[in-house]
């Protein structure tokens, strides 16, 4: 007898065996996928299977396991790190190939291996003519190859997929007992199928000859089959059948998310609805369920992993498109995603009579999925992805209400992919725009002094907007009453200045009102949305509150309500932002503030139409509103109760769009609609006009101007009458308009049809227009959504339909959706093209950036197309993301010739296939390398919502680029080398606000930090730290998992925390016992991925996956040193020693020792992490040192701001930086400073301490601090006072009036220690009673002299400042004073300084004076040191300074 078969001893590198050498495992198969080759343990006899069974599957990689025989021998073989690398003989199956010696011999053999799982068994055997046959479980393949030598070996390749394998033992070794049993099983499998078959078409023909006696068609005979629909016994692999098979269920929903598919117990009749419901869904995995028909008989079909790997007779819907035989055959079908469906959710299919296949979403038929659907089919649901549970619905049953009762309720356009609510409508029928009684709600005639209030003060302005950018504040002419809706939009926009316009309420009156330069400055009685924030009284409340006003444009309309409970909401584009304030009095004023760009708005009126100024008075008496016709072309919607209407399939469809006002215009009255979205695929856009046809009666053609009569339309810029061109060249071109644009047309009392261009009259069109014209558009082309502009935002009082599409508006993902555009600041060879989507390289092959128009909001993608390429250039596209922040007025001076050189702003980018921050690599082979782009391709960037950076390219995600970006980034794309072209595919979103912040809730987040939002809030948890249960294989736990111990060896000691780590959160553990028996000792650091699955190396440094780790005194990042010299050497650290680690608010990582911050050890550390520590070498027992207390110290409130300022200004706020108050440390120099400055006998009064910085070089080098800094507006650069000492002064309360920290300059004045006490005093350096003369000392005076009264002869002192210590502490003007230090009695020479903030524009710039030709400052220039400044006020005391020699 044979002995058993097993593993030869000799194998690949990264294998292991086990189970005496009958099973091999590849090591750390999520990292690698080679270097998995074994062998048998001896040559193969003939006619006897050498078999292994898959034990272990993973996903990671593509490829999985390879078999075949070798002629080589494994005890002196030199083994290759894949099967196909062998030589002299080998011959290996991969994939469904053949190959020799590495070279394909067969493409097309057998199964594919590629598609075996867990369980599937593969072998190899060698017949005595010497043929080699593969086995797949149990079935011969046939004979792939003849010639096989005598002595060959079995070779088995776990590569790829495969992670694990065992050897399947021939329960009879007689090789033609095996042949036989094989032989016996595979064709009793093929007689078994083949009777099967035939008994099924049998049936068939039974049924078909029984229909020709009765003359009744095969269709009609299945009419009368009686069975219920249930689902069939066989179905996939995962799938579990209850409720008497009209339930499946995917098993391990959360290990596998294929095997699902589940078919009808008998095909569909015609007419009959196969509907089923979700019953459950998992957030795992992406994609989700799968319907269909197929004319595979479930009895015999061999089911497949996912049904779309089907090739013949199969049609499913997936996602939100129809695969045919696998293939795409329409990418957009109907309203509905698949993939978004929710639990409840209904799905149902029907194949009609004719032929027609038709989808049905919780009840609405989605039109036909394809004309031609077999007459035979069965019904076919895929449990794929999300989807877990599914259950058949019957219509016929009694309770069949009750079975998707959840989803009765549900508006119709819960899930619809491209049309989310116009509005977010709670308490609609609580509040109306207007009451039925009481004064028209107007501006006042009283407003600020640069405003004014024109069109029957329904319009305000600010004239000379070109001139100023504030006192434009203007009010309404009455109180607003409870409920009552405040809307103004936008009509006119200037460019030049930042910031844009303000809204809100206030209880001042207009009469009263001392009109303040902008309503921010208000102190008393004030609520205002500003940028993307709420300021109660001059003071932020919310920082970051809704969508950001000072990026909305022309057409854009902002408005605010005082509801009755005294809750203010502000609304933009009719979208409700949120509860920004509550407790609200009565009788407020709605108020605007025409700031900086914004230069003309106009009150919106919801109850009249919009008419020319001598329209008939008459006129406003009808009470119906003008809308959409509910009548409409067949690819048109209507939405936002008939004031919106669009194309949904815009991209797929270009015409059948017609829509119709729902009643006939009155004389002089302006129908204007505005443009919402757009598509760039198709010529032509949108055509509006005016007909006589009653849309009941309207038959609606392809387009409007097909109709032969009653007919005027304006298409482009001719004019038509009845499908004919009766003028060119109108004044308005419908081809040229975009997104924001507002079009009217208004048939006058005369019978003339006027068009008009945003707000403005282009002219007579055509004339004798008989009355009673119906306005008419045609969302044509480009032209994919539009919305009547005057009446938009009334809001239902049907409390049903209130309540469904509240819900709606807030299950939804998406509120509005707006094609993406390139900035116009782009590099000097790029023009930008077709409404700002296409952007195009126009010579050379660099200085080729463009930009978003706009930053990326959270899971938006930003995707281009490539259109063009020159193979003349090497290279290719980069893209990422940055946080310059762009503008399309921003200089082109400003941007460097290619993305890797854009290093001012933090800038992440993809060249290549690598990762570069700030031009510098952070990961390699990230992904296919961008070189490889050709024209089609797509590829995008998008910011998710944990604040990582990805990739897609051709919609598939590459995996995380880049981890902590920051809110607020703009795309970058850079059109170098070989890539001359691209435009936009993608489209802009914007969230619906999912949290609403209270004043109460504002006041408390004020007084700690709060976590980012877009962090998991599960991290923030504060329970106790213990160690995981997965860690190395010689470490022993006890006291609860608190104490670790090492218990062999010097290696696989590696333990991990279970919780991960909060920000600001300490982590601490205690060296219990060294060993002197080996070299090196503890290293600690975190990972950035959850260790639960994750199989151990045998050391830290071996860890090659997102992995910080601190060894001795180096930083290595996956094993690659990142830092030396970092900190004290972790080898040298002592038993009872202490280390921590720490990450902070910007995602730094601290290490401590003995409770001092050994400064930054690496930065960008991904979130959540966990801490992990390798017990190595000397160190051989740590405990957890329990700290409840372990967290930084909150910040301080952020301080009030007036206006936001241009993106990008580096800023230093009121409240300092966390890096410089949050580092606990015991920096000697700090404390010899301390006790100078208690020598000088200053009260403790005067200073802030809690934000006292030390310069010196250790601290400064371990904060990591840039040594230059710029602040102010316009910014200034300043050097930080390197070799100084800091004290932080008490802020004057003018300084949060003025905003100093954010709008003034920062500065230093030299000073002499015995004046420092009386310019405390006195809070200035300009003292009271001081002369001009110049002189240093400051002699006392007893006149005090103010501003206007001041004898003839007295001046002001000159006060000389300076943006450099280096210049300001020189002995000119900061002498050197002896000191004793007590505590030591060493004396040292000490200069004092002040750092003050100085206001722009009062102070001049000059040449240095202290006669020196060398350059003082590094970086400063000589003729830009010394700042001079008479004007009191000017300047204002921030810190106090001191240098010890």
């Amino acid at each position: 007898m044979a002995a058993p078969a097993r593993f030869h001893s000799r194998t690949g590198a990264l294998v292991s065996l086990s189970n005496d050498n009958k099973t091999a495992q590849r090591n750390h198969p999520t990292q690698e996928f080679n270097n998995g080759v074994i062998l048998s343990n001896e040559p193969l006899l003939d006619n006897v299977l050498f078999e292994v069974k898959f034990d272990k599957k993973v996903n990671s990689w593509s490829g999985s396991i390879e078999i075949g025989v070798t002629t080589c021998d494994p005890n002196n073989l030199n083994f290759p790190i894949s099967a196909t690398g062998f030589r002299e003989g080998t011959w290996v199956m991969s994939g469904s190939s053949i190959l020799k010696d590495g070279h394909s011999m067969i493409e097309e053999y057998g199964c594919d291996l590629d598609q075996l799982t867990e369980g599937d068994k593969v072998g190899v055997m060698r017949t005595p003519q010497g043929g080699l046959n593969i086995y797949i479980n149990g079935v011969d393949q046939g004979t792939a190859v003849t010639g096989i030598p005598p002595k060959v070996y079995a070779v088995v390749d776990m590569y790829g997929k495969c992670a694990q394998v065992s050897v399947v033992e021939v329960t009879n070794s007689n090789r033609d007992n095996t042949g036989t049993a094989t032989m016996s099983n595979e064709m009793a499998n093929r007689l078994a199928n083949e009777f099967l078959t035939q008994l099924s078409n049998q049936i068939v023909n039974d049924l078909t000859r029984e229909a020709e006696s009765l003359n009744l068609s095969p269709e009609e005979v299945s009419v009368h089959s009686n069975e219920r629909l249930t689902f069939h016994e066989r179905c996939g692999s995962l799938v579990k059948l209850s409720n008497s098979r009209r339930t499946a269920e995917r098993r391990r929903p959360l290990d596998e998310f294929n095997n699902g598919v589940v078919m009808t117990n008998r095909p569909l009749q015609n007419d009959e609805v196969f509907e089923i419901r979700l019953d459950r869904l998992v957030d795992k995995w992406s994609g989700s369920i799968e319907v269909g028909v197929t004319t595979h008989n479930p009895s015999t079909m061999d089911f497949p992993a996912t049904m779309t790997n089907m090739r013949s007779g199969t049609i499913m819907m997936s996602g939100c498109g129809i695969l045919t035989n696998g293939k795409g055959t329409r990418r957009e079908y109907g309203q509905y995603n698949l993939d978004q469906l929710a639990e409840r959710d209904r799905i149902g299919l029907i194949r009609k009579s004719s032929g027609a296949l038709h989808y049905f979403i919780n009840g609405r038929d989605q039109g036909m999925a394809t004309p031609d659907a077999p007459a035979t089919v069965w019904g076919v649901v895929d449990l794929y992805g999300m989807a877990v549970k599914v259950t058949i619905l019957d219509r016929n049953d009694p309770d069949y209400n009750t079975q998707h009762g959840a989803t009765v309720a549900r508006p119709d356009n819960s899930i619809f992919r491209h049309f989310p609510d116009m509005y977010d409508e709670e308490g609609a029928d609580a509040f109306s725009f207007r009451t039925d009684d009481g004064e028209k709600l107007l501006f006042h005639s009283r407003c600020g002094a640069h405003a004014g209030v024109i069109n029957g003060q329904r319009t305000a302005h600010r004239p000379n907007a070109l001139d100023d950018f504030n006192n434009g504040v203007v009010l309404t002419n009455r109180p607003l009453k409870a409920n009552e809706v405040f809307e103004i939009r936008i009509d006119k926009m200037v460019d030049k200045w930042a910031g844009s316009i303000e809204i809100g309420v206030t209880l001042h009156s207009p009469e009263d009102l001392d009109w303040p330069s902008t309503m921010t400055n208000l102190r008393s009685g004030t609520w205002m949305m500003t940028g993307n924030g709420v300021m109660h009284n001059g003071q932020t409340v919310i920082d970051d509150y809704g969508q950001n006003l000072d990026r909305l444009k022309v057409g854009d309309r902002v408005g605010v309500v005082r509801k009755s409970d005294g809750t203010v909401t502000f609304f933009v584009n009719g979208i409700d932002q949120g509860s920004a304030a509550s407790n609200v009095p009565e009788l407020v004023y709605g108020v605007i503030d025409l700031y900086g760009q914004a230069a003309q708005a106009t009150i919106i009126d919801h109850t009249d139409s919009l008419t020319s100024p001598d329209a008939d008075s008459s006129i406003t008496a009808e009470t119906e509103e003008l809308k959409f016709h509910q009548s409409h072309g067949r690819n048109a919607i209507i939405l936002n109760h008939g004031r919106t209407s669009a194309r949904p399939n815009a991209t797929g469809e270009f015409n059948d769009a017609i829509i119709t006002s729902n009643r006939p215009l009155k004389n002089n009255e302006l129908f204007e609609i505005i443009v919402e979205k757009m598509v760039d695929r198709w010529s032509g856009s949108i055509e509006i006009g005016v007909t006589l046809i009653k849309p009941e009666d309207l038959e609606f053609p392809n387009t409007m101007t097909d109709i032969d009569y009653d007919t005027w339309m304006l298409s482009g810029s001719a004019i038509m009458q009845d499908g004919n061109t009766i003028r060119n060249g109108y004044n308005l071109d419908l081809d040229t308009i975009f997104v924001g644009c507002r079009i009217g047309m208004m048939r006058c009392s005369d019978g003339t049809l006027h068009f008009y261009f945003n707000g403005v009259d282009q002219g007579v069109a055509c004339t004798d227009i008989p009355p009673g014209v119906y306005a008419v558009v045609d969302l044509y082309g480009q032209c994919a959504q539009v919305s009547i502009t005057s009446g938009s935002g009334i809001l239902p009082t049907d409390n049903i339909m209130l309540q469904g599409e509240t819900e709606q508006s807030f299950s939804s993902p998406l509120n509005t959706e707006i094609t993406h555009r390139f900035s116009h600041c782009c590099g000097k060879n790029i023009t930008i093209k077709n409404n700002s989507c296409t952007a195009v390289r126009q010579r050379n092959f660099k200085h080729g950036l463009i930009f978003s128009s706009d930053p990326l909001k959270r899971e938006e993608l930003f995707e281009v197309k490539i259109e063009q390429v020159c193979r003349l250039w090497s290279g290719s596209l980069y893209i990422g993301l940055t946080t310059l922040a762009i503008s399309d007025s921003t200089p082109v001076s400003c941007l460097p010739i290619s993305a890797c050189d854009l290093v001012s702003k933090l800038t992440w980018i993809v060249a290549g296939s690598h990762v570069k921050k700030n031009g510098v690599i952070i990961k390699e082979n990230y992904a296919p390398s961008l070189e490889r782009l050709d024209v089609g391709n797509r590829v995008g960037v998008k910011r998710c919502a944990d604040g990582t950076m990805h990739i897609f390219l051709n919609g598939e995600d590459l995996g995380v680029a880049a981890s902590n970006i920051p809110k607020n980034v703009f795309t970058v794309i850079d059109l170098y080398g070989m890539v001359e072209s691209v435009s936009v595919t993608s489209s802009a979103i914007m969230e619906l606000p999912n949290h609403v912040t209270t004043p109460s809730e504002t006041s408390q987040s004020a007084e700690m930090i709060q976590p980012d939002r877009d962090q998991d809030q599960d991290t923030a948890s504060s329970s106790q730290f213990e160690f995981h249960s997965n860690h190395g294989k010689n470490i022993l736990l006890s006291n609860g998992g608190m104490l670790a111990q090492r218990t062999a060896s010097y290696n696989q000691g590696l333990v991990i925390v279970s919780q991960p780590l909060s920000k600001n959160k300490l982590f601490q553990v205690r060296i219990d016992r060294l060993g002197t028996r080996w070299s090196s000792s503890l290293m600690i650091g975190l990972l950035g991925f959850c260790p639960d699955r994750y199989t151990l190396p045998v050391s830290a440094t071996a860890i090659k996956k997102s992995c910080i780790i601190i060894q001795g005194d180096a930083v290595t990042s996956c094993g690659s040193k990142i830092k030396e010299h970092y900190g004290p050497n972790l080898d040298c650290l002592q038993c009872g020693h202490v280390i921590a680690v720490m990450v902070d608010e910007e995602n730094v990582l601290h290490l401590f020792v003995n409770g001092v911050d050994q400064g930054h050890a690496a930065r960008d550390i991904p979130n959540p992490c966990y801490v992990i520590v390798d017990l190595y070498g000397q160190c051989e027992q740590v405990s957890i040192v329990p700290d409840d207390v372990s967290t930084l110290p909150p910040l301080q409130p952020s301080e009030d701001r007036e206006k936001a300022d241009l993106d990008g200004v580096a800023k230093e706020k009121l409240n300092r930086a966390p890096s410089e108050t949050n580092i606990v440390r015991n920096c000697e120099y700090q404390n010899i400073c301390s006790r100078v400055k208690a020598q000088l006998g200053l009260p403790d009064g005067f200073f802030d301490c809690q934000y006292n910085v030390c310069f010196c070089e250790t601290c400064h080098k371990i904060r990591g601090d840039e040594m230059y800094l710029k602040k102010g507006d316009p910014p200034r650069e300043y050097a930080v006072p390197f070799g100084w000492c800091r004290f932080s002064l008490r802020i004057q309360n003018k300084a949060h009036v003025l905003n100093v920290s954010d709008k003034w300059h920062s500065a230093f004045s030299g000073a002499q220690v015995d004046s420092v006490r009386r310019i405390l005093d006195f809070g200035d350096l300009h003292i009271p009673g001081e002369s001009a003369s110049g002189e240093n000392v400051l002699l006392s005076q007893p006149d005090v002299c103010s501003e206007k009264f001041r004898p003839d002869g007295y001046a002001v002192k000159q006060i000389y400042l300076s943006p450099t210590l280096r210049y300001a502490g020189s002995s000119k003007f900061s002498p050197k004073h002896r000191v004793m230090d007590p505590k030591t009695r060493k004396v040292y020479q000490v200069r004092v300084a002040f750092q003050v903030w100085v206001k722009p524009g009062s102070y001049t710039v000059g040449q240095q004076s202290l006669g020196v030709n060398e350059q003082i400052d590094p970086r400063l220039n000589n003729s830009e040191l010394e700042w001079c400044t008479k004007e009191r006020g000017s300047t204002m005391l921030h810190a106090f300074l001191i240098k010890v020699d």
